[in-house]
């Protein structure tokens, strides 16, 4: 069995943001030689996200909306988790709403999407260096 184990390593200046790393995976899903097997993109930080959907700018800016209304950045004495000295009690909860990672499958070499399936870091309490895990297993 073939497998590879990566590091992807983010730091995004906003506190919200969202990116596509669908290309960077494909890639080491290549260089992996893996041709039917599994691939996991795990986001290692527990207020950053890793999921699918479509990369469509419209859809993006309606999750970061719908994310800021389910749990609102401030005012951060809102939340028992900001009373510790931090302020990002609400990038907790939208990292659970968002979930923490994706599998797909690998067949012929190429990951096995559906139709429009990119895949996203989603990050909530930036300005810190993050990363996410990338393990391709198969043969």
């Amino acid at each position: 069995m073939k497998h590879l184990r990566q590091e992807l390593w983010f730091n995004t200046p906003p506190r919200r943001d969202y990116i596509n790393i669908t290309e960077q995976v494909e890639d080491l899903v290549r260089e992996s030689g893996v041709q039917n097997g599994l691939c996991l993109v795990n986001a290692m930080h527990i207020t950053a996200s890793v999921y699918i959907n479509d990369a469509e700018s419209g859809l993006i800016q309606d999750y970061d909306d719908w994310l800021e209304k389910l749990a609102p950045h401030a005012p951060t004495s809102q939340y028992r988790h900001n009373r510790t000295g931090e302020d990002n009690a609400d990038a907790h909860l939208k990292r659970q709403i968002m979930g923490r990672e994706v599998v797909v499958a690998i067949t012929d070499g190429k990951l096995d999407f559906g139709p429009w399936e990119q895949i996203f870091y989603g990050e909530f309490d930036g300005r810190r260096k993050k990363r996410v895990l990338v393990k391709i297993i198969g043969e």
